[in-house]
């Protein structure tokens, strides 16, 4: 009897080792990145529900669906570390990311997020969205709350209820805190307001992401505060979109690239992100001296001839020396809600357009009407090929877009909306080879994944979540470009997130399979 059972047993376990594993996708023959900078490997890869359960070659198998991905490269699902999701209620499947490769998106940049976050999060979970959603929680909107645009400090009283702000946020599942203090209000903050609500979300293991106070002829002190912010809050700082703007910033990417370094050897946490592209993309108030825009009284401080005048040669220094690049035809509109002929236009064109003789005086005129008639997106032309490459190869150096979710025909967007994902691997990887294509692809997926304190997005490895993007390495390219900036990039054949089809052999399937990531939360 004793043998009997033996034999059974044994018999049992050899039709057991016999079965064919089953799933529900395989990826058979790709080059297969990890997203840890690695070199890839022609591997096979096994999707079960929304997990990679396999990695490795496969004998026999059953699945039921097969991708051949033969001389595609199978990389980790791209993370997008700073997007401007505004719209994503309106466009919840954001065609214009997924569409990239892009399956986590990061929002709440430059110090703008929704508040209060918590119920943001609810309602979004509720939706079908396209790619998986994590947020930061904003120091703009949270002093907008209690102090307005007003340049002022705030009582204590207001700024423990600013702290319990970040807090609740950080509660809610935001992944830290991000600022915008070249814009109105976080303008008006000051560097201990900042560490105070920094070391909030430090204490919750949270980030700290920033639009510099400078990016123009201020960088390099923009730059020391940003690292002072990391030491004195304890606090993992990216400086968000890093660049060197305007003509006699050229070349400043050499001095910040060495204080990060400095400050990475003395024990600190800095990390950058950046677009591949070499214009900015913001409102044209960023021309306007921050004073003259206090309190929404712009209008009444215009109306003042003495501060008129000092408005105009504010703007003026700013054209000359800073975003405007020194150029009327380096300044381009976006989006023009009140007068749509402008859009893809520049300041030189409506100029001319009007009659008027382009010079910088006149065009810090234009500026204050333009802003007088409720303001416009625009495009500056002011920043230099070599920084961007040379913030780009920097190992601290992630990707993310600063692209607003967008729809072809609305509006005239920065190509970075549709084509940044696609530029890297296309135009700086394949064609100008300033770096390989597995470091390149670490810079998308790892290492940001790393930044969020993620382990299981971010990687292919077994246990993982299944985001994945599989790209034709020889044809993959942007075409979006900054006179018609409405396309879709080419060669990025499959998009899965959690498992599912976004992206099936290049065509949008019209389904949302993302979910809301909220930091220390399953």
């Amino acid at each position: 009897m004793k043998i009997n059972r033996i034999l059974t047993l044994i018999l049992f376990l050899a039709t057991f080792a016999c079965q064919s594993p089953k799933f529900d996708l395989v990826i058979k023959n790709g080059t297969v990145y990890s997203g840890d900078g690695s070199e890839g490997q022609v591997l096979d890869v096994g999707i079960t529900g929304d997990r990679i359960t396999f990695l490795g070659k496969l004998g026999s198998f059953e699945s039921d669906e097969i991708i051949d991905a033969t001389g595609l490269a199978v990389a980790p699902g791209f993370i997008d570390m700073h997007t401007h999701l505004e719209p994503i209620l309106e466009m919840p499947l954001a065609e214009s990311l997924v569409r990239q490769g892009v399956t986590l998106s990061l929002g709440g940049p430059d110090g703008n997020s929704p508040l209060p976050l918590d119920s943001y999060l609810d309602t979004l979970e509720q939706m079908e969205i396209g790619p998986n959603l994590a947020y930061l929680v904003g120091h703009n909107s949270i002093r907008r709350a209690y102090l307005g645009n007003i340049d002022r400090d705030p009582t204590e009283e207001e700024l423990a209820a600013m702290k319990g702000e970040v807090d609740k946020a950080m509660d809610a599942g935001a992944f830290g805190i991000s600022t915008g203090l070249k814009y109105l209000p976080g303008t008006f903050a000051k560097l201990d307001e900042v560490i105070a609500l920094s070391k909030v979300a430090a204490a919750k293991g949270g980030i700290y992401t920033s639009h510099l106070r400078e990016e123009g002829l201020g960088l390099i002190d923009a730059v020391q505060e940003a690292i002072q912010i990391s030491r004195d809050a304890q606090i993992p700082v990216v400086l968000t979109h890093h660049k060197a703007i305007g003509v006699k910033m050229w070349g400043a990417s050499k001095k910040t690239l060495a204080l990060v370094d400095s400050a990475h050897q003395l024990g600190l946490d800095i990390m950058m992100d950046q677009y591949p592209y070499t214009a900015s993309h913001t409102g044209i108030s960023v021309l306007i001296p921050s004073w003259a825009l206090e309190g929404g009284k712009f209008e009444e401080r215009v109306n003042n001839p003495a501060l008129k005048d000092s408005i105009k040669s504010g703007i003026v220094f700013a054209i000359l020396n800073d975003r405007g690049g020194n150029d009327l035809r380096r300044i381009q509109f976006s989006t023009v809600q009140w007068d749509r002929s402008l859009e893809g236009q520049t300041l030189y064109d409506w100029i001319v357009r009007e009659g008027d003789e382009p010079t910088v005086e006149k065009g810090a005129e234009y500026v204050i009407q333009a802003q007088l008639n409720g303001g416009m997106g625009t495009i500056y032309h002011a920043m230099d090929e070599e920084d961007v490459e040379r913030i780009m190869k920097h190992p601290m150096t992630m990707i993310g877009s600063d692209g607003r979710l967008s729809k072809p025909g609305i509006g005239h967007p920065h190509p970075r909306a549709y084509g940044t994902f696609p530029r890297v691997l296309g135009y700086y990887v394949r064609e100008k080879k300033i770096m390989d294509l597995s470091t390149a692809i670490h810079k998308m997926t790892g290492l940001s994944a790393k930044r969020l304190g993620l382990t299981d997005r971010g990687v292919i490895q077994e246990g993982a979540f299944a985001d994945i993007t599989i790209f034709n390495p020889e044809t993959v390219i942007d075409q979006a470009t900054f006179i018609n900036p409405h396309q879709y990039p080419q060669g990025i054949e499959h998009v899965i997130i959690n498992g599912n089809f976004a992206v099936k052999e290049g065509e949008f399937q019209q389904k949302g399979y993302g979910r809301v990531i909220r930091k220390n939360k399953p």
